[in-house]
């Protein structure tokens, strides 16, 4: 297993993904096929079973991207389904402080980093025909990615200490839920929602910590200007922007 997107962001490279709450491995090959660095499957906001996440991090394996999940919870057994599936990380939503955090990355890292069950027969352990169970859970422990997302206002004021939890490689602001609970629920353009988020942007870097968002187009470029390396956007936005394109063509003929 090599995860190629966390050694990207490890050499301060961004990295551009897709994500996708449609239960499709073949979207996920389409993802990988038209050159995205990684994909978040939502199963926090999307449709997608436990066994239809399996699909579709084989179809990642065999198109060279990177599967994340976003669980639905922050569960260790949960998260555990998710990693026994073959994701090679997760994007854990509303995390608000640093003991929250701890237990994530507990959640995913075997030991001595953590407290993840471990079975033999696994499809994250290659069901048992490849590794030695103690060696794959060496290789597990250095290719898995934490994402942990901050999306609420008392969140804002534990970045720092979110940030000094060993192990997690993401701090990921989730800019729509932020600007529900800072007041202007939507409006992510808001001065107020900007503010805040730049403020923890920058305690994030300056931590040495990769800062992730999601967004558009149109604002992909200022991301990457400040320093956010861990980047998405929606499959809906992407069909939004080609459909609109090819109206706009069609409509002038």
């Amino acid at each position: 297993m090599r995860n190629r997107m966390k050694e990207k962001i490890h050499q301060g490279k961004p990295v551009l993904g897709l994500s996708i709450m449609i239960p499709s491995p073949q979207l996920i090959e389409m993802a990988g096929m038209l050159g995205f660095d990684w994909v978040l499957i939502d199963c926090e906001h999307g449709s997608i079973s436990l066994e239809t996440v399996e699909l579709m991090t084989m179809a990642a394996d065999a198109s060279n991207i990177t599967a994340i999940v976003r669980p639905p919870n922050n569960d260790p057994e949960t998260i555990l389904q998710y990693m026994d599936r073959g994701a090679m990380g997760i994007q854990a939503p509303h995390v608000s402080d640093a003991a929250q955090a701890k237990a994530i990355v507990s959640a995913i890292k075997y030991y001595p980093l953590g407290a993840r069950s471990l079975a033999v027969g696994t499809r994250a352990a290659n069901y048992g025909f490849r590794l030695s169970l103690s060696d794959y859970t060496q290789e597990a422990n250095c290719q898995t990615l934490i994402c942990v997302q901050i999306e609420d206002k008392d969140a804002l004021n534990n970045v720092d200490a979110i940030a000094a939890v060993e192990e997690i490689d993401v701090i990921f602001l989730g800019p729509s839920d932020l600007s529900q609970s800072l007041g202007y629920p939507g409006a992510t353009g808001h001065p107020v929602v900007q503010e805040a988020m730049n403020k923890a942007f920058t305690a994030i870097i300056q931590a040495g910590k990769t800062a992730g968002t999601a967004g558009n187009f149109e604002n992909a470029t200022l991301c990457l200007d400040k320093g956010i390396r861990y980047y998405y956007t929606h499959l809906t936005t992407v069909l939004a922007r080609g459909s609109s394109e090819l109206l706009a063509l069609t409509n002038k003929a």
